[in-house]
């Protein structure tokens, strides 16, 4: 799979900018990704008055469900003496263009990790997303735009593995350093780390959950 081309053209960062100074709050900001920012999905209908910022922000219910389940199972079995596992959308510093965040990441305590009230400015082993919860339309309205250009910025930060559950349709997407990026079902047999295997069909199928 190409490389997504990290640099942005004048114009389109000049826009950016302009509709930044427009109005739009702060507090819409999903992350920032290069320089840009990106917005919660359906921001402008907190912007028109349509919904409260509450309303949006929120992690859907299959969401929470996924992500509350995939914490779960790797708690029981990562080394966890070896390794430091977060959620609840991790904040990930990279530099003054770039503040993304994570569903879940496992950190390796060996890498001088120290804890504060500001983001994590070290790279986690493994990043894992679920879902897309921006705005596209910095991306001409594509979700796999987004997708593609995170897993390259988290990739070039240091990142060994980025996983990607999407629930629309029901893929994982796979992408490492070294190896071609992979998209397989949720019936998979998904690698985390050492000897950690996930199957999300296995898993969800033992928690009784049906889709």
């Amino acid at each position: 799979m190409n490389s997504i081309d990290k640099a942005m053209p004048v114009a389109v960062a000049t826009a950016h900018r302009k509709r930044k100074k427009a109005g739009v709050p702060s507090y819409l900001i999903y992350e920032t990704l290069n320089g840009r920012p990106l917005y919660y999905r359906n921001y402008k209908a907190v912007l028109d008055g349509q919904k409260k910022p509450a309303e949006i922000m929120g992690s859907s219910s299959l969401q929470a469900m996924l992500v509350s389940l995939i914490h779960g199972f790797l708690f029981m079995h990562i080394n966890r003496k070896r390794y430091l596992l977060v959620t609840n959308e991790s904040g990930i510093h990279i530099d003054k263009n770039t503040n993304l965040s994570n569903d879940i990441a496992i950190f390796d305590k060996a890498d001088n990790l120290t804890l504060t009230n500001k983001y994590f400015d070290t790279a986690p082993k493994i990043a894992i997303e679920v879902d897309v919860r921006i705005e596209p339309e910095e991306f001409e309205g594509k979700e796999s735009g987004y997708v593609h250009e995170k897993t390259e910025r988290l990739l070039s930060f240091g990142v060994e593995t980025v996983i990607w559950i999407t629930t629309q349709p029901r893929k994982i997407f796979v992408a490492t350093q070294q190896q071609p990026w992979l998209t397989q079902n949720w019936d998979a047999n998904v690698p985390v780390l050492d000897e950690v295997i996930l199957n999300l069909a296995a898993l969800l199928a033992e928690e009784g959950i049906e889709f």
